[in-house]
């Protein structure tokens, strides 16, 4: 099995320096690379932060947006390139842009988004301008030029090359005019994930996603996809959730397959997390999840090195 290489992505520049920016330091304070064949293989630093919304696109950031998902699709190809598996902490989601642009260099790939929210807002509906809420839209090529057409690869993600996964926005969204999931972007939530089973809902997302023009697909983990009651610590909480139980299946379900290249955690506010609990039980969940990654077919461990650097 490969290597699972993890790189530091702190940047809220698609949100706002709320505390998400901790997220890889408590991670690793909570032991992630105490698990087989896990090492550290850099941090990527984001820009300076800039609280005003630039008048031209609507959204916050948006020139320190796309120079950092360059640096990060740079960072996260030489990992793929030495034949490891990134794991890549944020930060918020708009890093998911940097780590799709890797991928979108190489060909065509999925995406497996698990997201309490759909994010799928166009900046004349997002109250703050912030990426955040946005990234799946930009990523399908929705929204201001400069976050859609990152090095002219305009989109990063086909619509139907994508899959929302335990969303529980509606409502919010629809309330705020959010702009519809296109038709051909697979849509399972929590109602459809309880309906069919966690794991029975995983496998048919990964079923979508394995098809013969694609060459894999990148898991995406927004923590606020889990229950508000065992996940607290974000900074935007909606009622409902998957249990840990259920995103350690679905974890297990998507990552165990070989055609997914690549995984990011984000959102976890390790500032509302008082004591370190919900750190140490993320962790532990992360660990069930990439198992299957790091057996061994003989059953033995998977030695690693530092591989360090920082970008």
């Amino acid at each position: 099995m490969r290597e699972i290489a993890v790189i530091e992505a702190p940047s809220v520049l698609g949100l706002r320096p709320s505390g998400v920016q901790d997220l890889p330091v408590a991670l690793l304070d909570a032991g992630l690379l105490d698990h087989p064949g896990m090492v550290r293989a850099g941090r990527v630093e984001a820009p300076e932060y800039d609280p005003r919304r630039d008048p031209g696109t609507g959204v916050l950031n948006p020139v320190g947006i796309a120079r950092y998902s360059v640096r990060l699709a740079d960072a996260v190809g030489a990992v793929l390139d030495g034949g490891r598996f990134p794991l890549v902490l944020g930060g918020d989601c708009s890093i998911l842009l940097g780590n799709l642009l890797a991928l979108r260099r190489r060909g065509r790939y999925g995406l497996l988004f698990l997201d309490g929210h759909t994010d799928f807002y166009q900046p004349s509906a997002e109250p703050t301008g912030e990426a955040a809420s946005m990234e799946l839209a930009l990523a399908t090529g929705r929204g201001p030029r400069p976050l859609t057409d990152l090095e002219g690869l305009r989109p990063l993600l086909r619509d139907e090359d994508a899959v929302a996964f335990g969303f529980r926005d509606s409502a919010e969204s629809d309330a705020a005019g959010m702009q519809p999931l296109p038709p051909r972007l697979h849509a399972i939530g929590l109602d459809g994930v309880r309906a069919a089973g966690a794991q029975a809902a995983a496998r048919e997302a990964v079923g979508r996603l394995t098809h013969d023009e694609s060459a894999g697909y990148w898991v995406h983990l927004d923590a606020d996809v889990l229950d508000d009651a065992v996940m607290p610590a974000v900074d935007y909480r909606l009622p409902g959730g998957l249990s840990w139980r259920e995103l350690e299946n679905v974890l297990a379900t998507a990552l165990a397959d070989e055609r997914a290249v690549g995984f990011d955690v984000t959102i976890f506010n390790p500032r509302l997390d008082t004591g370190g609990t919900i750190a140490a039980r993320l962790t532990a969940c992360l660990h069930r999840g990439l198992a299957a990654r790091t057996r061994p077919a003989d059953g033995g461990s998977i030695g690693g090195g530092t591989g360090w650097v920082r970008c």
